[in-house]
């Protein structure tokens, strides 16, 4: 009788579930298995190994030999559970630690969990065609499976929900068992590469003994490996590479892959003041960014860059994709492909910090996805002195690559090749698919958490390893120096040249008075100056001719005529006409909108992004409107005609650390977009409040890095609780000083409208924090005319020209909603002894202008700050602190832990309170 395939029927109960699975949801199927089962009736037909399909119904049932031939097709559905078994689990017994024993797992690989024995291994099995192999005996499979899933590399996959990934999968690394084959050159340029890694850590360490550096010793493999990955990616295109990394290995990779001259970093280390005095502190030395040109192997001639960041790790993961996400929009909108992030992480932060689940999850959103993500994990398996047993629940570091089915990698990073040849998978994976692809490269940290730190006092065991253990560059120089690739003498040669260059430049760096930090990506930043805001701002002219306010008008008035809209979105727009067309009162949107149109036709780029803001939280914006019948998305202001910027608007997920982040990024590479992230919510953006203080206040200062970033954060004391009332005014303005952002309340919507457009008419960018209105956006007296946006400006205060001002004997000072609230009282109550005015622009503090202001009321003898916010909230501390040329007497809710009362009645009686106490000076709350 013929030897059954593999594809032969065999009734087992593992292969009737699997049957039934795949009449159910065949795409659920391996896809080995739904190969074999589609065109087969298995109960009445079986493969006979010559691609010819015969009936089996008259094969006698109870013969010897239909017994031998039953026991065998068994034995091939085992082998087949075997293989499978070794692609779902094969990570786990993997060779990928270089010091630690693997935790065990259960069950498993060996063949007597499969129904096999040692009497199999010399059995042929045509279920060697599952991998691709012609039919062979079991101990050849068994070996090629070890070969391709349980050395050096561990590969995880099979969550994959698309068969097609699946099988491009298994066929990548079934290409020679998964193992590397190099050239002789290319074996001596890892090592070249591995020497600069470890000889670089060893001049460091010897010359800068104890000082803080979070050496790479341990994982030098991921510098020949990002080597690589830059020049096998620029073969296939990429033309902008955008890098983020924490501290461990950065020094590393500033020097030999992005090639910062080391004297530079020696200046650093010698910890020399900077030359510039007046505007930048700077940071420490492995915070730094850097953009370069670099030229590849080949010749290719590509754009580097390295993202500054602070010690919260993982922040500068979602600031890359913004970065690149902004390069993609302006460079190379139709091909994505061409920008690459590379998002480096550490094993502890990539499992412990939530931040990483809010970037995942914007992979694939049009808003922020980036065509795919390489992710590399230096994986020390220790955080600051925490035993990774102790820093996760689940069993990898990177398993939060299931959230968006990408594939991990896991390598030893002591195999250098092996470490270089998953780089190559994960390229070809985020080439063709656009997707992310994780690299957990397992090493160790040679050092404690810093090179002062002491590690046996939490791992003592570990470090008695790790003290014997060989560096990657001796592992591969012996393995090489066997395969006959190098002579004896090869690698002290290597070490010796590029120590001395490090010698020489290490004697100039030393002969330099002042260390000179290069800002990040000055190339986008071309044309834009450094400076502070007040001397910068004399001149900007932020009005617009009305006839292209009108144009601006009729793109954003008119629905198309062909599409059917909801009765509600055909009277705001209605409104809209009426308002701009025949009353001239244009409401908060408006004047948004007018905005919008008028730098879109002035060439510059808009993108808004945070929750809800397409139709705006509180349904004032409508910038996307949706077709009644198929929900079709149209964006009025894109029917503007002439229009020479992009408008971009996106809900995000419900995110605002890594979306904030993002948008940071966004803004940090293309400074000629007026770049927006809104809070659904104004004190929302505490949940962002990490990039607040580490990015967005501080990031000139820190980095030179200029950044024009909008911050809207509805504010507004209306009753609706603690977390829907303040935008936390006093938190930013603690963070302001040095001219280092602009922190707004507006009150009128052409101020607002002048507002966003100075952001974008000043050749120097500053992040912009503006309180805006919920409430105001629909108050009848909160309007403005055309002409007011026509001819007018950004006002950074009202004085009150209501008022007889020799008649005034008590000036209050205020900022935002709480004028009307004042306002509305006063005219109640026939108070012409009182003026009211409005500070605009909180930071910087218009303090001459005040001053001029204050000279106008010659009776005042009283001067009142006011505000809606509690005592120790609001404006009133900073008010306090930079302006004294008055006594203040404070009008405002009492001091509170938390920022409103969630009882409306409540609110309401402090907000009366409150207002009583700017018109009567001896009112007790």
């Amino acid at each position: 009788m013929d030897r059954f395939s593999f594809l032969n029927a065999a009734h087992t109960e593992f292969f009737a579930q699997l049957y039934d699975q795949y009449l159910e949801n065949p795409d659920s199927v391996e896809p080995s298995w739904r190969s074999f089962f589609q065109g087969f009736d298995f109960g009445m037909e079986t493969y006979n190994g010559e691609n010819q399909v015969t009936q089996i119904a008259n094969v006698p049932s109870s013969t010897a030999e239909n017994n031998s031939a039953a026991e065998k097709l068994q034995k091939e559905f085992n082998v087949i559970k075997l293989i499978d078994a070794y692609r779902t689990r094969g990570h786990l017994f993997t060779r990928t630690n270089p010091v630690h024993k693997r935790r065990t797992y259960s069950p498993t690989l060996d063949i007597e969990n499969f129904g096999l024995s040692k009497a199999d291994l010399s059995t042929v099995f045509d279920a060697a065609k599952v991998i691709k192999i012609a039919p062979c005996s079991l101990a050849d499979i068994l070996g090629h499976l070890d070969k391709i899933y349980c050395q050096s590399i561990g590969v995880e996959y099979m969550y994959l929900r698309n068969p097609n990934d699946i099988q491009w999968i298994q066929s990548r690394i079934g290409h020679n068992d998964n193992q590397p084959n190099f050239s002789a050159d290319e074996k001596r340029t890892i090592l070249y590469k591995l020497n600069q890694a470890v000889s670089f850590e060893n001049f460091l360490h010897t010359k800068y003994v104890g000082q803080k550096r979070f050496s790479l010793e341990g994982g030098e493999s991921i510098i020949p490996a990002i080597d690589a990955l830059i020049e096998k990616a620029a073969e296939k295109g990429v033309e902008h590479f955008v890098m983020g990394m924490a501290h461990r290995g950065r020094l590393n990779v500033l020097a030999n892959i992005f090639g910062k001259s080391t004297q530079d970093i020696f200046g650093e280390f010698d910890g020399k003041d900077y030359n510039d005095q007046e505007y930048f502190d700077g940071d420490v030395k492995y915070h730094l960014g850097l953009t370069a040109e670099k030229t590849t192997s080949t010749g290719k001639t590509i754009n580097i860059n390295l993202a500054p960041n602070p010690s919260h790790l993982e922040t500068v993961g979602a600031v890359i994709e913004g970065i690149t996400r902004a390069k993609q929009d302006k460079y190379f909108p139709e091909d994505f492909s061409k920008v690459l992030p590379i998002s480096v992480h550490g094993d502890a932060a990539i499992a412990g910090q939530g931040l990483l689940y809010e970037i995942i999850q914007m992979a694939q959103l049009d808003g922020y996805k980036t065509g795919g993500t390489i992710h590399i994990v230096i994986n020390n398996q220790v955080g600051f002195t925490t035993n990774y047993l102790d820093a996760r629940s689940s069993t990898y570091c990177t398993d939060i690559a299931k959230v968006t089915l990408s594939p991990v990698l896991h390598v030893n990073a002591d195999d250098a090749e092996a470490v270089v040849h998953v780089m190559s998978f994960a390229l070809d994976f985020r080439m063709k698919f656009g997707r992310d692809v994780f690299v957990d490269l397992l090493g160790y940290r040679k050092y404690g958490h810093n090179e002062g730190d002491e590690p046996r006092f939490t791992q003592p065991l570990l470090y008695k390893i790790i003290a014997k253990h060989k560096n990657p560059r001796d592992i591969y120089a012996e393995k090489l120096l066997a395969e006959g690739v190098i002579d004896a003498d090869y690698v002290k040669t290597l070490e010796v040249e590029y120590k001395s260059r490090l010698e020489v430049n290490l004697e100039e760096s030393r002969k330099k008075e002042l260390t000179v930090i290069t800002p990040f990506m000055q190339n986008e930043w071309q044309g834009f100056s450094k400076a502070g805001i007040t001397q910068m701002l004399k001149n900007v002219d932020t009005s617009y001719p009305k006839e292209k306010l009108e144009a601006v008008a009729n793109a954003i008035c008119n629905l198309p005529t062909d599409k059917k809209f909801i009765n509600k979105i055909q009277k705001l727009i209605n409104d809209r006409k009426t308002m701009f067309f025949e009353t001239n009162k244009l409401d908060w949107a408006m004047a948004e909108h007018l905005a919008y149109g008028s730098l879109l036709q002035e060439g510059y780029d808009v993108r808004i992004s945070g929750q809800d803001v397409e139709r705006g939280t509180f349904s004032h914006r409508h910038a996307v409107v949706k077709v009644e019948d198929s929900e079709e998305e149209v964006i009025l202001i894109n029917n503007l005609e002439g229009k020479k910027g992009k408008f971009h608007i996106y809900n995000s997920l419900l995110s605002e650390y890594g979306v904030l982040g993002f948008d940071y990024g966004y803004a940090l590479a293309n400074p000629k977009a007026l770049t927006i992230w809104e809070a659904q919510f104004g004190d929302f953006s505490n949940g962002a409040q990490i990039m607040i203080d580490q990015y967005v206040s501080c990031g000139e200062d820190k980095w030179n890095n200029q950044n024009g970033i909008v911050l809207l954060l509805p504010h507004g004391y209306e009753g609706q609780g603690a977390e829907h009332s303040s935008g936390r005014m006093e938190r930013f303005l603690q963070l302001c000083a040095r001219q280092n952002m602009y922190v707004a309340d507006c009150t009128t919507p052409a101020n607002f409208f002048h507002l966003l457009r100075r952001q974008m008419k000043t050749n120097f960018r500053k992040p912009l924090v503006v309180f805006t209105p919920k409430s105001l956006l629909r108050d009848p007296r909160v309007v403005s005319s055309i002409e007011e946006l026509e001819n007018g400006s950004f006002q950074e205060t009202f004085d009150d020209e209501t008022v007889n001002k020799a008649e005034v004997k008590t000036l209050v000072f205020c900022t935002g909603k709480f004028y009307y609230d004042i306002t509305a009282e006063r005219e109640k109550n026939g108070r012409n002894d009182v003026a009211v005015v409005r500070i605009e622009q909180l930071f910087p503090l218009p303090v001459e202008q005040l001053k001029a202001i204050i000279a106008k009321y010659p009776n005042a003898d009283d001067y009142v700050w006011a505000q809606e916010e509690p005592k120790n909230m609001g404006a009133y501390g900073y008010m306090l602190m930079n302006f004294d040329l008055v006594k203040w007497r404070l009008a405002s809710l009492k001091v509170s832990a938390a920022s409103a009362s969630g009882s409306s009645t409540r609110a309401k009686n402090r907000q009366i309170k409150a207002i009583k106490m700017v018109f009567d000076k001896n009112f007790i709350r």
